[in-house]
């Protein structure tokens, strides 16, 4: 934890009790004795002055507020936590803002949770106060819950999703290119070894995508969901591809079409700032979807991978590449603080859905590959990034989102490295009425 990040929790923090008062009743020492078991691998201490768990731990959790208190019993689980930290109401010491991974490996493993009986729980209330039930408004980086985002359309309408995108993708260019590097590439990277630069293993996943497609000199390749136009810009660069790139996002088509003109792309690549569904009615020779099925829904599944076969030539090939569930009985819908903080409206569908929905649109899948150990590399590189930047992102953004993709890498790494998310690329084929579809007897790419 930073110093500039103490100070900023402290100054925000409501103050303790009164000097020379003493507060009556349950300690915050008593509520994180009653809702754990054992012995606790890290240290609580709390504004009133208590504190449990082992003076030498490596991690300090401090609730420096009643406010932050109120964050953790209102909404328990991830969601309270992530209220409270990003408020500045929750200190963690002993691991940097930007990198929290080990202390979220501490406390999901060593730190077991329980429910107090009925009568300890409501003895804890009635000595903390009523008033602690009451939740207290949100930080201002929480999006509003799902049942209020109707004002901005149905789930998934093309209002909704514009909102979605910009919550998420329009922060600042400038912090993107300290977390994310010079490729500006947000989605996952293949690594041939784990001592491989990030650069190096986002230039090995755009050529492998290229790779798969058969790209060659003088093909059109329309990308959805380009982001800042990596794959645009080195499908034209490194394979003489016409490359066309969409995105929902303004502030990423402003960025990628200045870094086309930037590299003398201009007569090959072009990225607009379009919805996915008012992309051209034209024959593509390819396309790819790089990190765009998370955000269309489930149920836009059918509607999706039709448009897309629509817009490819028959013989074309699509190549999709997409964080999904690890199975195909888990929900849909993400989890409470991912919903609320990073990606909101987003689902997720297990890898046995999204194949069996691409063949039944039309398409012939060919070959499906899970990158899930990739992206748990990806994402330590993204940390590492925003550590080394950590006041210039700062002062881009402020502490709060600055704290939020903290907290939303490390816990997205470990989601991945323990199998509870993947990444899957699925390549298909547009066949002819005869079912020719080109793609040889053995894949014409190296894995």
């Amino acid at each position: 934890m930073s110093l500039i990040d103490r100070e900023q929790g402290a100054a925000d923090a409501p103050s303790g009790p009164p000097a020379g008062g003493r507060r009556t009743g349950p300690t915050v020492a008593d509520v994180v004795r009653a809702v754990t078991t054992g012995a606790l691998p890290v240290r609580v201490t709390g504004y009133d002055g208590s504190a449990v768990g082992p003076a030498d731990a490596g991690i300090t959790l401090s609730i420096r507020s009643e406010r932050g208190l109120s964050y953790l019993l209102t909404a328990p689980g991830d969601l309270g936590m992530a209220r409270a930290y990003v408020s500045g109401d929750l200190g963690l010491e002993g691991v940097h803002p930007g990198d929290p991974y080990e202390a979220l490996r501490v406390l999901k493993d060593e730190m077991p949770l329980r429910l107090p009986p009925v009568p300890e729980a409501l003895a804890l209330v009635r000595g903390l106060g009523w008033e602690r039930l009451m939740p207290p408004p949100p930080p201002p980086q929480e999006a509003s819950p799902r049942w209020k985002r109707v004002v901005n359309g149905l789930r998934h309408s093309r209002t909704r999703d514009s909102t979605a995108i910009s919550h998420h993708y329009d922060v600042s260019n400038a912090f993107y290119e300290k977390v994310l590097g010079p490729s500006m590439t947000y989605t996952c990277a293949v690594f041939r070894s784990p001592d491989d630069t990030l650069e190096q293993a986002q230039q090995a996943k755009y050529d492998l995508v290229a790779n798969k497609l058969a790209l060659k000199p003088g093909m059109r390749l329309l990308d959805v969901g380009c982001g800042w136009g990596g794959m645009v810009r080195h499908a034209a660069r490194e394979y003489g591809v016409k490359a066309l790139g969409v995105t929902l996002s303004k502030a990423q088509a402003e960025w990628a079409q200045a870094a086309i003109e930037r590299e003398g792309l201009g007569e090959l690549a072009e990225v607009r700032h379009l919805d996915y569904r008012d992309a051209p009615r034209e024959q593509f020779d390819a396309i790819s979807s790089i990190g765009l099925t998370e955000h269309i829904g489930v149920r836009n599944y059918p509607a999706y991978f039709g448009f897309l076969r629509d817009r490819l030539r028959p013989g074309g090939r699509l190549l999709n590449h997409c964080i999904t569930r690890a199975d195909n009985r888990a929900p849909h819908r993400s989890g409470a603080f991912i919903d609320r903080y990073v990606f909101p409206d987003g689902e997720l569908a297990g890898p046995g859905r999204l194949i069996s929905e691409i063949h039944d649109a039309g398409l012939e899948v060919h070959h499906e590959e899970n990158l899930r150990q990739h992206y748990a590399l990806t994402l330590a590189g993204w940390c590492r990034n925003l550590v080394e930047h950590w006041g210039f992102c700062v002062g881009e953004v402020g502490q709060g989102t600055a704290r939020v993709w903290g907290l939303y890498m490390a816990g997205s790494r470990m989601g991945f490295e323990r199998n509870g998310i993947q990444l899957h690329q699925v390549l298909a084929t547009h066949n002819g009425r005869d079912g020719v579809n080109g793609y040889p007897l053995r894949p014409d790419w190296t894995p």
